[in-house]
């Protein structure tokens, strides 16, 4: 028996696994494990288990570029390939033309992906919905011109709200190329000045509706400088950009219903409005009532007309103390020189002589001493009335 290299053996391994007819375009079921992808080539390497046993994978960049959705460690899922020997190492492997998230579809399962992917970038978080206009002036409305929905839109604008102008945007909304026309069409209505943009169409398939759930159009929803109201499908649809929108409507109609603005509405808010002016009219002017009133009290008191009559009364009363002081000194001196007269006049000789005593005089000099006499002088006598001349007969 001839002595073959590893070389060759491997290669005779290769070629008739090669030529197996079972072992090419097999289907095989297992879990994903030890995933990578190359960041250079784009291939992707895993491995496919199941409770014993383990299979090497290997999906080149082409074929991976193809697929709608990243496998991950620990998916389910049914491969197809062939069987391949990889000659360098001796090791069999199959080369996946095709990866099927088990128990789902593969739409599904990108779908999936595609919506926690967006989620974890905060494209739906509701800290960036912004709220809608309360009366907009032109509405943008992107959807087929040819379906239902931009009737419905129209009919309820020109009866709820037809002060706005509806800038109505044609856009496919089904198929390959529905995606760019939805992003195009997103544009347009901004670039145009449109206050808010309703997204819409009518009902239909999840295949139908798939161009809504593309990342084209969500970023274009999520990115856009106006509102945007979704409205896709029917009420139990809810597709990407109606989580990226700033709101989401079930219907295009219930979207028109929401940015517009009845007109019993708008004249119950216009009644509202006027009583609050009125109420703050009349504030406002109550309070600059009384600020005149307190100007007008202020420049009242500093006016030259209230000064003079101020200090006119100013003097009266100072006119009045000086009077009232001056009377009370007068009082006072009237008082002592009362006192004075009393005192003096107690010490007059002539109440001397009212009680009966009398003043003699001898030329002029008053006699107090019968010692100072002799007899025969004449003397001078006075009385508290009247007085009369003697003549001394006796001395003792």
């Amino acid at each position: 028996m001839p002595v073959v290299t590893v070389t060759q053996i491997n290669k005779y391994l290769s070629s008739v696994v090669r030529g197996d007819r079972v072992l090419q375009g097999i289907m095989i079921k297992g879990e994903i494990s030890n995933f990578v992808c190359h960041y250079k080539s784009g291939h992707l390497y895993f491995t496919l288990k199941d409770k014993e046993s383990m299979l090497k994978a290997i999906m080149f960049a082409q074929t991976a570029s193809r697929l709608k959705f990243v496998p991950e460690d620990g998916m389910s899922v049914v491969v197809s390939g062939n069987i391949t020997v990889y000659e360098r190492d001796g090791v069999y492997q199959i080369n996946v033309t095709d990866i099927i998230p088990e128990g789902i579809g593969k739409e599904t399962a990108a779908l999936e992906q595609l919506k926690r992917e967006l989620a974890k970038k905060g494209v739906f978080d509701t800290a960036h919905k912004r709220s809608l206009p309360a009366m907009p002036k032109k509405i943008g409305a992107v959807t087929s011109l040819s379906g239902a929905a931009v009737r419905d839109i129209i009919n309820v604008l020109s009866r709820r709200w037809p002060l706005c102008e509806v800038y109505a945007v044609n856009a496919i909304v089904q198929g390959e190329s529905a995606p760019d026309s939805i992003c195009r069409g997103i544009f347009r209505a901004e670039a145009a000045g449109c206050d808010v943009i309703i997204l819409g169409r009518g009902g239909g398939s999840s295949e139908d509706l798939s161009a809504f759930n593309t990342e084209k159009a969500v970023y274009a929803v999520y990115n856009c400088k106006v509102p945007v109201i979704s409205a896709v499908g029917h009420e139990t649809d809810i597709s990407l950009t109606d989580l990226a929108a700033d709101m989401r409507a079930p219907t295009p109609s219930a979207a028109a219903e929401l940015v517009s603005v009845s007109a019993d509405n708008l004249f119950g808010r216009i009644d509202i409005l006027e009583q609050k002016l009125q109420k703050a009219f009349s504030a406002v002017f109550l309070r600059a009532e009384e600020k005149l009133y307190r100007t007008a009290a202020r420049l009242a008191v500093q006016s030259p007309e209230n000064r003079l009559a101020l200090s006119e009364n100013q003097i009266i009363n100072l006119e009045k103390r000086c009077r009232l002081a001056l009377y009370a000194y007068l009082r006072c001196f009237e008082l002592q020189v009362n006192e004075q007269i009393i005192y003096l006049e107690s010490l007059s000789p002539l109440k001397v002589l009212s009680r009966g005593y009398s003043l003699v005089y001898s030329s002029d000099n008053l006699i107090c001493s019968s010692d100072k006499l002799k007899t025969d002088d004449k003397i001078s006598i006075r009385f508290e009335k009247g007085g009369a001349k003697a003549k001394i007969t006796d001395i003792w």
